[in-house]
């Protein structure tokens, strides 16, 4: 494709507005996308996207969007119980989709679109974007270079104090674990691989929040602690939740039989990484090569993508399989017993390679696929 990949957004709240949409606007005047069509269930945000954005065309019917024949990639934005139609909707129409996770709510929906992207001309790219980071990359690399031996053990953890906006983060369909755990979830199996039990405890911490200035009855888990095996003896365990105030730890921690690597910030912002191996014996800090990554960094990567005519290296059974462990653990918390986990997914095709000149550290003296 030698002219702009043309997007059409459904849902133009916060996420768009504050994320994607300064993205979009860097693509475009790269000349290699533009945003031609916008659609919210809220008709007032109409003007707010033709004066700031300058997209003309506005609908509050989401069926306009996806059947647009000069739409090439459907961005889905909205609430998580809407991904999984509007998804369908737009690989059923022939169009490239980015979804933001989850990208369904059930496996049923999920596998749905998982076949659609198999048999049809679209690509499907759910989100989180973790494994796009360069530090993530890095640390891959790494680990699949047995520099800290086999990985036994593994933590990850992200949470906040909730969100004060969308009422829908705390109804059915919604929940800490779709919101935050997903990240971690997507970023430990990116490193070891599909995960084949779960067991977890979840629960409503807080009953009541204040959202959009009205207090409403929470439904959905805000506070989860999610245990995985691996198979071998290899476990992961990921803290999530609505119901963390502030923390000072690394976002992914991996301990191997011959050292310990740990990923500094979030992961879907990380700020380097430190790495210890037996051999050394001294902690090696390597500095974030990439502040200014954009956790929005699959759809740069998604119309690349299409322009190249490559696949991406999110794969739609990836998210499947994160979404698998996130109901199962769900299931879990509810009744205490652990879920074996059938699906899995391809390896990440990250090039493998050395570790760049910006990425060099310093010395800190202190199963089978489908």
């Amino acid at each position: 494709m030698n002219r702009p990949v043309r997007i059409g957004i459904v849902g133009c709240g916060n996420v768009m507005r504050g994320a994607y949409m300064p993205l979009i606007e860097r693509l475009s005047r790269q000349g290699l996308a533009e945003a031609v069509a916008a659609c919210d269930v809220l008709p007032e945000r109409q003007a707010l996207v033709r004066e700031r954005f300058g997209i003309e065309r506005f609908s509050t019917d989401y069926r306009k969007v996806v059947q647009a024949q000069d739409v090439d990639l459907v961005l889905v934005l909205t609430s998580m119980v809407e991904h999984g139609p509007i998804a369908r909707a737009a690989l059923e129409a022939g169009k490239h989709v980015l979804v933001e996770k989850p990208m369904a709510v059930t496996l049923e929906e999920a596998a749905g679109l998982v076949e659609l992207a198999r048999r049809g001309p679209g690509l499907l790219l759910p989100a989180p974007h973790v494994i796009l980071s360069p530090t993530f990359q890095a640390i891959w690399r790494r680990v699949q270079a047995g520099e800290i031996g086999t990985v036994l053990s593994a933590r990850a953890r992200y949470g906040h104090s909730g969100p004060g906006w969308g009422p829908w983060f705390y109804r059915k369909g919604g929940g800490c674990l779709f919101d935050l755990g997903v990240y971690n979830l997507t970023s430990l199996t990116g490193l070891l691989g599909p995960a084949r039990r779960v067991t977890a405890l979840t629960g409503v911490a807080i009953p009541e929040r204040v959202v959009d200035g009205e207090r409403m009855r929470v439904e959905a888990e805000d506070n989860a602690h999610v245990l995985l095996d691996f198979g071998h003896s290899v476990f992961a365990v990921v803290t999530t939740g609505f119901t963390l105030q502030r923390y000072r730890c690394p976002a992914i921690e991996l301990y191997g039989t011959a050292g310990t690597l740990q990923m500094l910030g979030d992961d879907w912002d990380p700020d380097g990484y430190e790495l210890w191996q037996r051999d050394v014996g001294a902690w090696q800090i390597v500095p974030e090569s990439a502040p200014e990554w954009p956790w929005t960094d699959g759809l740069r990567h998604l119309v690349e993508c299409i322009r190249r005519d490559q696949r991406p290296l999110i794969t739609p059974e990836h998210g499947f399989h994160v979404l698998e462990v996130m109901l199962k653990a769900q299931e879990a918390g509810r009744d205490g017993r652990a879920r074996e986990i059938t699906s899995t997914f391809p390896p990440l095709a990250i090039e493998r390679g050395g570790t760049s000149p910006s990425q060099k550290p310093v010395h800190d003296p202190t199963r089978t696929e489908q």
